[in-house]
């Protein structure tokens, strides 16, 4: 059978979508907490919330909530209610995990350079997961599958740019050498998308006209 008469893939199952989408928050929150206990900084909204909570101003939980709140317009006009809901119940279920890390995974002080790895790697992994399942963690992820869809960019190359942006940004509120370990932390997660979520593969159908 051809490329051209291969029958398209099917639809994932409800039960498979519930076990994706409980894999997918729960690594990338696990990511997001690993990091935090290094003291290391990630990019997109997640980063964002990151420095929040590290300036005190609030936890990280409440703050990657709210920085995503602008983005839930953009979703909705663009992928449809569905990848609107399944993203923002993905937000929110990682928000939660991550405000109960201490009480789930304890306190620790992980070697960087581990933590580095490890903490990009589960987020990675976690997002690609969720793409793959019609969801996102929202943020920059929105305008990543956009442009993946649209121009055939790969989301994680697009993501990589957002995510060094938000990380050079950290430089006023962390030192510049974890600046630096942070960008290199951006590229594997990034790598990880970028070579698992290609264009045509595992697309999210967009919104249909009128769709609401």
């Amino acid at each position: 059978m051809t490329s051209k008469t291969r029958p398209p893939h099917p639809r994932h199952s409800a039960v498979e979508d519930v076990l994706a989408f409980t894999t997918g928050t729960v690594l990338a929150a696990t990511g997001v907490y690993v990091l935090s206990q290094a003291g290391l900084v990630t990019g997109g909204t997640a980063g964002l919330a990151l420095l929040v909570g590290y300036t005190g101003l609030a936890p990280f939980g409440v703050a990657f909530a709210v920085v995503n709140l602008p983005f839930f317009v953009l979703a909705l006009a663009f992928r449809g209610i569905r990848f609107t809901a399944l993203s923002a119940a993905g937000i929110v279920s990682v928000s939660v995990i991550s405000s109960f890390g201490q009480q789930l995974l304890g306190t620790a002080e992980p070697n960087p350079v581990f933590a580095l790895l490890a903490g990009n790697l589960l987020a990675g992994t976690g997002i690609l997961v969720l793409f793959r399942h019609g969801g996102s963690l929202g943020g920059f992820n929105v305008i990543a599958l956009m442009m993946q869809d649209r121009f055939g960019v790969r989301a994680g190359w697009v993501l990589l740019v957002f995510d060094v942006s938000v990380i050079l940004g950290s430089m006023f509120v962390t030192s510049p050498v974890t600046v630096l370990a942070s960008a290199g932390g951006a590229v594997v997660l990034n790598s990880v998308l970028a070579l698992n979520h290609r264009p045509g593969r595992y697309a999210v159908p967009a919104a249909p006209a009128g769709a609401s």
